[in-house]
């Protein structure tokens, strides 16, 4: 009775962790170094991800009745779990891009906002931007048509003044245009009456 009371805070820990998580990614990281793992640290809390080694039979439980609990399957030998509660592919992305550098380090599943991906699946997730990238690429994509129609239109403001001129002098211009079309009639008149 003991050991099971000594075991529900971190029950309860875990459960804290996953409850507003978009993604969950677990990994092997047997065989990395000790410089591997802390690297491996830094990057995903510089990217806002938790990263932590748990005991699968506590994470079983904590993942009981959750969108998380597909992942049960997976916690087989040693696991670290990756958290994100803001960036849905930020652990596949930075895990994917460090296991690079670390082939050690296995992926083996994840739950990406309520869907269950294997090995494949996640390490195809990691090549989706982030949220911020994706937006920003987007912002660009309708800035550019924008620009694009800010700098004609700014073109023809600049010209304005000599289009406006060019307009005015037009009708100046025909007119003396249509005048000397008769005029030179008249002389040839002139000519054929002489």
């Amino acid at each position: 009775m003991a050991k099971v009371e000594l075991k529900q805070p971190i029950v309860q820990e875990i459960s804290e962790t996953i409850k507003d998580a978009q993604s969950v990614v677990v990994v092997d990281y047997r065989g990395l170094t000790v410089a591997e793992d802390t690297q491996l640290r830094k990057q995903l809390r510089e990217a806002g991800v938790t990263y932590k080694v748990y005991k699968n039979t506590l994470v079983s439980r904590a993942v009981e009745g959750t969108e998380f609990e597909s992942l049960r399957d997976v916690l087989e030998g040693p696991s670290a779990f990756a958290v994100s509660t803001e960036d849905a592919t930020a652990p596949a992305r930075v895990l994917a891009e460090f296991a690079k550098k670390a082939p050690k380090l296995e992926m083996k599943a994840g739950v990406v906002e309520g869907t269950f991906y294997d090995a494949e699946g996640i390490k195809a997730i990691s090549t989706i931007p982030s949220r911020e990238v994706l937006l920003s690429k987007l912002l660009g994509s309708l800035q550019s048509p924008m620009a694009n129609l800010a700098r004609v239109l700014n073109q023809i403001a600049e010209k304005g003044g000599a289009a406006d001129g060019a307009v005015e002098a037009a009708p100046a211009e025909e007119a003396p245009a249509a005048e000397e079309a008769p005029a030179q009639e008249a002389p040839a008149a002139e000519e054929s009456a002489e």
